[in-house]
């Protein structure tokens, strides 16, 4: 199964931060609009991410939920029509919530850089460290907290959970 490394962190502005993760960058920047509805699922998350166009990905993820970087593990599967299949979807499991938001992507090597503009939460940096089939966690651990300080975004601004946990915890 697939698996990066990941961090989350809450930031002031994705304007400030654009610069400096356009001076570190292979490619980008690539606007992205998202609309993440997510599913129930006992073994991890499940989320069917929309895009503009009308297509999309579903895609399952596990993860722990802790502030520092995270081994997560996943899969997707590409799709024509997300519509279709958010409806199929939330009439078999349920929808236990929707993410919306607006990502500025970013390429270092195997590093995915967004930053988020997350409806209803603010600005976010994440980064995912794409991990070769035998690369060891903790090689994209240091990947991801060099970018981190690359980046000028301290260990304290890290989060823990998924933008959907920190929404439900708005409106519980």
């Amino acid at each position: 199964m697939p698996r990066n490394i990941e961090i989350k962190a809450r930031i002031e502005s994705i304007d400030e931060l654009m610069p400096r993760a356009a001076a570190i960058a292979d490619q980008g920047p690539a606007e992205i609009a998202q609309d993440d509805t997510f599913f129930a699922c006992h073994s991890g998350r499940l989320k069917l991410r929309a895009f503009a166009g009308g297509d999309g990905e579903l895609i399952y993820y596990r993860r722990p939920d802790q502030s520092g970087p995270k081994e997560s593990f996943y899969l997707i599967a590409k799709t024509a029509d997300a519509n279709a299949l958010r409806d199929v979807l939330t009439q078999a499991y349920g929808q236990v919530g929707r993410v919306q938001k607006r990502r500025v992507l970013y390429l270092v090597g195997p590093t995915r850089i967004h930053l988020d503009s997350v409806t209803g939460l603010g600005s976010f940096l994440e980064l995912e460290v794409v991990l070769e089939e035998h690369a060891s966690p903790e090689a994209g651990v240091r990947t991801a907290n060099e970018i981190m300080a690359r980046l000028g975004v301290e260990p304290t601004q890290l989060i823990e959970g998924a933008y959907l946990d920190l929404l439900a915890a708005r409106h519980p």
